[in-house]
């Protein structure tokens, strides 16, 4: 059986960045979390951010890999530099996929740390541009497929 881990913001739970839930969640998670095959994580809780939190992006060129090679930052738009915060939860996120030997992610795109193709660019202006980030990067370096909320029917498909 194909296990996932899925961006608990994705599922309902209070842990986005404005400590507003969602108001949907897809059919598909809840019955993944019902019959056992999702697991949930939020990378930016589990580095030690409280909800609500302050907005971050990544600041710098290259997203969340470049976060990861040192040459990029996640900062929020005061400049409060949360990198550390964010590669901690990264890690974290990689320790929790080996621990349960899940090799898929369904990440919340647009996520400093999660995005899987779209990432905001750095400028806190809603400018959304390609990449990556940190959580995203890491685990698709350690070869965990990585999925955005669009991406749940192809999803679907893998999981079998």
């Amino acid at each position: 059986m194909s296990r996932v881990m899925i961006s608990a913001c994705l599922a309902g739970e209070n842990v986005r960045y404005n400590g507003k839930p969602l108001d949907a969640v897809d059919e598909r998670i809840k019955k993944w979390l019902g019959d056992g095959r999702a697991l949930l994580f939020c990378s930016e809780v589990e580095g030690g951010l409280p909800t609500p939190r302050d907005p971050a992006e990544i600041v710098g060129q290259g997203g969340g890999k470049a976060v990861l090679e040192g040459t990029a930052r996640v900062a929020t738009e005061q400049g409060e530099d949360l990198t550390d915060v964010f590669l901690d939860g990264a890690r974290k996120a990689l320790a929790f996929c080996r621990e349960k030997g899940i090799r898929l992610a369904l990440l919340q795109e647009r996520s400093p740390s999660c995005g899987s193709h779209l990432i905001y660019d750095g400028r806190f202006q809603g400018t959304r541009i390609p990449g990556r980030g940190v959580t995203a990067a890491l685990l698709e370096q350690h070869g965990i497929r990585v999925f955005s909320e669009a991406e749940i029917d192809t999803l679907e498909e893998v999981m079998g």
